[in-house]
């Protein structure tokens, strides 16, 4: 590691304990709380949809956010690292199969959802199991 990216770490370190950044995933619903300011005042804006694409490139990674506002697409790209945002929550997590869900752009209604990801807990005896006992 070149001194570069070790100074771009420390930046890294030290934005993480300060920012209450959920671990989310491509296809997952999202909540980003972000600081708006408007004039002399300061608010939270809430921004929620599902996260289609996630660039890491160190200081400057990125996310994109797709939402269907009053019937028309909308995406934000936010910085992850950025003082802006506020916190970011995982709402639903998504089943999908691609790094970047652009093909969502074209698609309509019901047929742009994404299948929410069910994972098991491998501990818990199934309920088949119960049955044969």
């Amino acid at each position: 590691m070149n001194l570069l990216q070790q100074i771009e770490q420390k930046q890294i370190d030290k934005l993480k304990e300060t920012a209450k950044l959920a671990d989310f995933g491509i296809g997952d619903t999202v909540r980003v709380n972000v600081k708006v300011v408007e004039g002399t005042r300061e608010r939270i804006q809430a921004y929620e949809g599902i996260c289609i694409a996630k660039r890491n490139a160190g200081l400057n990674s990125a996310f994109t956010v797709r939402k269907i506002s009053y019937g028309e697409g909308v995406e934000r790209v936010f910085p992850l690292y950025s003082p802006r945002v506020e916190s970011i929550q995982r709402i639903r997590r998504g089943d999908v199969r691609r790094a970047k869900l652009y093909y969502l752009r074209n698609l309509r209604g019901k047929a742009a959802r994404v299948t929410e990801r069910t994972d098991y807990d491998t501990s818990a005896p199934s309920a088949e199991a119960k049955k044969s006992a």
